[in-house]
């Protein structure tokens, strides 16, 4: 029997031991040793390694002498990992890189200090071996503001009318905005509240981290019972505007990056041909234009669109808008 199989049945040995203390039952030894397989002086072994290690207050029942807690209280701290599990644990630090300027990325590193307290006193996490042959590049993600985050969220639940200030992309300064926050969205890094904008009188999207001197109102409002947040984006491709028009998109892309199109999944439901000469044809629907269109121009000469002819009208006049930036 190999180190780590043994080391495993200690750790499932000692976290059934302590169930049956737990139930209040007075196990014995000869008890525990009869449903754990194994001999008394094992178990004995394992009580004193709890006491020892993991400061249980275990005391033997004057009589029989079955076990018991002094301290109703207790439970073992005691997690069995497999080496994959202990390897995304040390990974996790890394990869809350990914929520940098986020007020999440201290609530999820004091989560991960409180997972890691619960491991027994025999591991020890540390992901600084992973700093020399891994490498995390993460989204650079526009900063929000704490306070902000909060207080959106709170509203967000107490069903409370948010006041702020917020400044548009297409715009340099900031506006006052009211909003009866309906629903939160996290794309690929970035947050955004979708509700109802009492200046608009529609429902709008508001990217968080625009959005400053956030403060939730005494007035309450009752999110409509027709409301449905996937009408308001596509949760394949993510948030751009408040758009509810699906358009049914076909993008031509070239045999130089055919491979990449076969593996790579722009939306759930799309469909896929692989054309004789090697290219290869993508076909879904979606709201999000501009997102198609992003990304389309981001392929270059790779990717031509078909359809919708709204997207390509926006294609050729984003191509010239730019020839005339180079002119």
């Amino acid at each position: 029997m190999s180190e780590k199989r043994i080391a495993y049945n200690s750790q499932r040995r000692l976290a059934i031991i302590d169930q049956y203390i737990s139930e209040g039952n007075y196990p014995t030894a000869s008890f525990l040793a009869k449903k754990l397989e194994c001999s008394v002086r094992t178990v004995q072994r394992d009580i004193n390694e709890m006491i020892l290690f993991y400061h249980a207050p275990i005391e033997a029942r004057q009589g029989n002498g079955g076990y018991y807690y002094s301290d109703p209280t207790y439970f073992l701290k005691s997690v069995m990992l497999s080496e994959g599990e202990l390897f995304s644990i040390a990974l996790f630090d890394q990869l809350l890189k990914q929520y940098e300027n986020t007020p999440l990325e201290e609530n999820l590193r004091r989560t991960f200090e409180k997972i890691t307290a619960g491991l027994p006193n025999s591991i020890t996490v540390d992901s600084s071996f992973l700093k020399s042959n891994i490498t995390f590049i993460p989204d650079l993600l526009p900063e929000i503001n704490t306070k902000v985050f909060e207080t959106i969220f709170s509203a967000l639940q107490n069903h409370k009318t948010l006041s702020f200030d917020y400044r548009p992309l297409q715009k340099n300064s900031f506006m006052e905005r009211k909003l009866d926050p309906y629903h939160a969205v996290c794309q690929k890094g970035n947050w955004y509240i979708l509700g109802f904008c009492h200046d608009k009188n529609e429902v709008r999207v508001f990217n968080m981290s625009r959005i400053k001197n956030a403060e939730e109102t005494n007035d309450r409002f009752k999110i409509p019972d027709n409301f449905k947040p996937e009408d308001y984006f596509d949760k394949e491709l993510g948030i751009w505007l408040s758009a509810k028009q699906n358009y049914k998109v076909e993008l031509l892309i070239d045999k130089e990056i055919g491979t990449f199109a076969l593996e790579r999944k722009l939306h759930s439901d799309q469909k896929i041909t692989e054309n004789p000469d090697g290219s290869v044809l993508v076909q879904f629907e979606t709201t999000q234009l501009p997102e198609i269109k992003r990304w389309v121009l981001g392929q270059g000469k790779t990717v031509k669109v078909l359809n919708p002819p709204e997207l390509v009208q926006d294609i050729l006049s984003e191509i010239e808008s730019v020839k005339d930036l180079y002119k």
